[in-house]
């Protein structure tokens, strides 16, 4: 694919052709395959407590306020973990951190296996969400390693891909062995398969060559190496809307992990295994939208459309449109355009994901972007400390629990419209990177990359 064109670059001589990075096409495509397994892990860790929901209030008879505390808990440490993981991957390989995060997820998984209480399941969940915290931005960060700047569309919608692919996979699976083997089960489960990710991974994940370009001998600073203060990096009007759109998405997410399978259990009347149909069928429809809308933003650049309008305005309007579904959905009775619009509403924003990464990176330089990548994640999803917990107090103190879960609804959707205006509006990469003086590198990156 052809460089971005919004710019033009300058000729490019002999001695910075010596200096591009090699792409190792072969090695780069088995990097984005463990990193799509290892998001495939991630998000079966974070459904497996909103599908054994049901068996587990029963079982300890918590109500759905304490559920939703625990549920809360996996957020307590995440954003701060996800801000200070994002600093060290500047001094610590990615290899290093995607190994320890993942032997911590398989740790996890244990404490509710010893002694099944609230406390032991609050415990678990602060682990898990302490570990799990840089995992997006990090396995992002460890990718773009691998790939030219024009080439990041597809493997990144690959990337977030395995997100969904994690619950269109682990929602039948997890609901069977809950449902048949108890819920304790599918916590073992995610246990050993962590494990055996970590093992594989140390194996075979190494960094790539495009973190930073190789000195070029001549004295000239390399592109990448320019260094911004945060301040300015953090008030730039891309970073903003990039962290907004994020936060739309994740209020959504939140509440689909965590209490849309209760839901449809409990107020749509759905047998578990028809409940476990219904979200993988969510998740498919993300993982359709990721894999189309990526690689049309590739497309759309490579044709010259900035990326204000090919990405930035893309996420936003997804979570717009993903937040008005969110408003209409409880009021409606037929079952399948009621459906639909859950699809829309659980299933849209995941189009956010790869792309509020893919705009925040144009306006950072490479040094800083795994720092950045962090700051993003940690405040783009802070909705996940948040959102389950008040749906829980909603639904305990409304008059019925419909009504508790419409309210929760219709909040999650005003939020979601706010979140995505304000992404439309204030995404402007290629004016933001003037501004910074980052104007040219991209440019520079992108015609060396290509060539």
């Amino acid at each position: 694919m052809a460089p971005l064109p919004s710019a033009p670059t300058a000729p490019r001589s002999d001695e910075d052709a010596a200096d591009a990075p090699p792409y190792d096409r072969r090695r780069a495509w088995l990097v984005t395959a463990m990193i799509v397994a290892f998001m495939v892990i991630n998000f079966a860790d974070k459904a497996v407590l909103g599908l054994a929901a049901v068996p587990i209030m029963d079982e300890l008879r918590i109500s759905n306020s304490t559920y939703g505390l625990v549920s809360s808990s996996f957020s307590l440490l995440f954003s701060l973990s996800g801000l200070v993981v994002g600093f060290l991957s500047s001094r610590i390989s990615s290899r290093t951190l995607l190994f320890v995060m993942t032997l911590t997820w398989a740790v996890a998984q244990l404490p509710v296996l010893i002694v099944a209480a609230v406390p032991t399941l609050i415990a678990g969940r602060v682990l898990l969400g302490a570990a799990e915290g840089p995992a997006a931005s990090m396995s992002m960060h460890a990718l773009y390693k691998w790939f030219p700047a024009h080439r990041r569309g597809v493997p990144s919608a690959l990337q977030i891909g395995g997100a969904a692919l994690g619950t269109l996979v682990s929602a039948p699976v997890l609901t069977w062995l809950i449902t048949d083997h108890g819920w304790r089960s599918a916590y073992a489960a995610l246990a050993v398969v962590s494990a055996a990710w970590a093992l594989v991974w140390w194996c075979v994940g190494h960094d790539g060559p495009f973190d930073h370009a190789r000195p070029s001998g001549t004295g000239k600073q390399p592109p990448g190496t320019t260094h911004l203060p945060y301040r300015k990096l953090l008030l730039s009007g891309t970073v903003l809307g990039s962290i907004s759109s994020a936060f739309g998405a994740a209020w959504a997410l939140s509440l689909s992990h965590v209490w849309l399978p209760s839901y449809l259990r409990t107020e749509l009347g759905m047998a578990p295994g028809t409940s476990a149909t219904v979200i993988s069928a969510v998740s498919a429809f993300s993982l359709v939208l990721l894999l189309t809308v990526s690689p049309l933003m590739d497309a759309l650049k490579a044709r010259g459309v900035s990326s204000r309008w090919s990405s930035g305005a893309t996420q936003g309007f997804a979570v717009c449109l993903a937040g008005c579904a969110m408003a209409v959905f409880p009021f409606v009775d037929a079952a399948v355009p009621r459906l639909l619009l859950i699809g829309l509403a659980f299933g849209t924003v995941a189009v956010a994901i790869p792309l509020h990464y893919m705009t925040a990176a144009e306006v950072v330089p490479t040094a800083q972007r795994g720092a950045l990548f962090g700051i993003v994640a940690a405040t783009g999803t802070l909705p996940g400390l948040v959102a389950p917990y008040l749906t829980g107090r909603l639904i305990d103190g409304a008059d019925t629990a419909a009504s508790g879960y419409t309210t929760a609804f219709l909040i999650a959707a005003v939020v979601m419209v706010l979140a995505g205006l304000l992404a439309v509006t204030a995404i402007r990469p290629e004016r933001d990177a003037r501004r910074l003086g980052l104007g040219q590198e991209p440019h520079r990156a992108l015609a060396d990359s290509a060539r």
